[in-house]
């Protein structure tokens, strides 16, 4: 089905992102992508909005990926939606016996009736043809929207899926593995929890997306299941025959003033461990992306780049290919899924230990939320520093994780996990 576009012109962009959102809450179905202004040079947009459900596809089968190949190739239209940490099981033969209380569902695409696109100061509407005429209607209610106001909600009791004690047990598993060669590194991740949890999820993305800011933020909205995202990494990006993926491994706190700050992103970029961390994951991405790849096209764009966040200092590293013009996007997505910097080296084997170990079901945790185009592109973060939310049982979760390798002790693994837990215990306990 055709869409009809039309573009005005906008004057403060942070205010009507807090608009657009605040509109989109009218529906059953909403992706909100924010960029937070970062300078990506292989970025496309500064925010995407997509509402209202046309048609969507929802499985839990093994046979997801086949569905969403054939579902995005008939709708040869934008699909925004999600992939979760357990299409691995689709893939390989894995399964999972671990606690859920999110109860998300492996895959949800839908396309939406309702695009909007902020770039450059222009605010693009790309609307189906049936709901066309509700163009100028829409952007006269959005822009003169008054700022929220939010409900006031008691302070959270975050729950420990796992304790110190228990940590190390699993990480001194993961260490086994490692020594007798079953894995190079796994990623191990720890789940924290809250029951009977009543939030406002707007509020609550916007003050997690304030802490952090990061360049692949994300509010989705799917019936009744929420992820507030506040993601630093890219997964996987199509951008014509070209294809980018970002891993990040390393990870170092930000300093109390610029003299400690620069210091300690200094060490960040010569510290072996996270080094030899990081360089893993490329090699493992290498391999991924050469299933799909034009012959000799893989190469390293950036090795250990250090990228500074509000709270953190990050080591992101760049690989990328090119592919055929006809090569199928759901295949390249599949052929890489899930991504190297939540599983390990060798994925497989990494990806059987890590159920073993940990005590959680992933879910969309680790996943990823992005959009496909009509022209077969596509953009994909990671599924980290996030908050999910299923309102109808009250469960809200979030977990961290760290890269375990031969180097690794437990105590700094550990922290480096409450590290990243800050900014959601922070928002969800209203800590100062």
């Amino acid at each position: 089905m055709k869409r009809h576009s039309q573009s005005y012109t906008i004057n403060d962009s942070a205010h009507l992102k807090k608009q657009l959102l605040h509109w989109a809450q009218q529906f059953r179905e909403v992706v909100f992508l924010d960029s937070n202004n970062y300078q990506d040079r292989y970025g496309s947009y500064e925010a995407v909005l997509a509402v209202d459900a046309f048609t969507s596809l929802q499985t839990d089968d093994q046979k997801a990926f086949l569905e969403l190949q054939s579902y995005q190739q008939e709708t040869n239209d934008w699909l925004f939606g999600y992939l979760s940490y357990d299409l691995k099981n689709s893939i390989e033969p894995i399964d999972s016996q671990n606690i859920d209380g999110l109860n998300f569902p492996d895959l949800f695409f839908f396309q939406p009736k309702k695009i909007i696109i902020l770039a450059q100061e222009t605010l693009r509407f790309e609307y189906l043809g049936i709901c066309e005429e509700e163009i100028a209607d829409d952007f006269h209610t959005i822009s003169t929207l008054n700022e929220t106001k939010f409900k006031q909600f008691s302070a959270l009791n975050i729950q420990d899926r796992v304790s110190f004690k228990e940590y190390v047990k699993g990480f001194d598993q993961m260490k086994c593995h490692i020594q007798r060669g079953d894995i190079y590194e796994a990623n191990y991740c720890m789940e924290f929890y809250a029951d009977q949890a009543t939030i406002d999820p707007l509020e609550t993305y916007w003050k997690l997306n304030s802490i952090s800011e990061p360049p692949f933020a994300c509010f989705g909205k799917f019936n009744q299941q929420y992820v507030l995202c506040a993601s630093p990494e890219r997964y996987l990006k199509k951008q014509g025959t070209k294809i980018i993926s970002q891993p990040i491994k390393g990870t170092s706190k930000r300093g109390a003033n610029l003299e400690e700050d620069l210091l300690l992103k200094k060490q960040l970029r010569e510290n072996p461990k996270e080094q030899s961390e990081n360089v893993m994951i490329v090699d493992l991405v290498r391999n991924d992306l050469s299933k799909t790849a034009i012959k000799a096209s893989v190469k390293v764009e950036e090795l250990f780049g250090i990228y500074t966040f509000k709270q953190v200092h990050q080591m992101i590293s760049t690989v990328v290919s090119e592919v055929a013009e006809n090569q199928n996007p759901v295949n390249i997505i599949q052929s890489t899924f899930p991504m190297g910097s939540m599983t390990g080296a060798p994925k497989l084997s990494a990806m059987k230990i890590i159920e073993e170990v940990e005590q959680s079901k992933r879910g969309l945790y680790s996943g990823a939320i992005g959009y496909f185009t009509p022209d077969n592109d596509f953009d994909f973060n990671v599924v980290i520093r996030s908050i999910l939310y299923n309102q109808k049982n009250n469960y809200l979760s979030f977990s961290v994780g760290s890269a375990i390798t031969i180097n690794a002790n437990a105590e700094d693994e550990y922290n480096e996990c409450l590290l990243k837990a800050q900014a959601m215990k922070k928002v969800l306990t209203h800590a100062d």
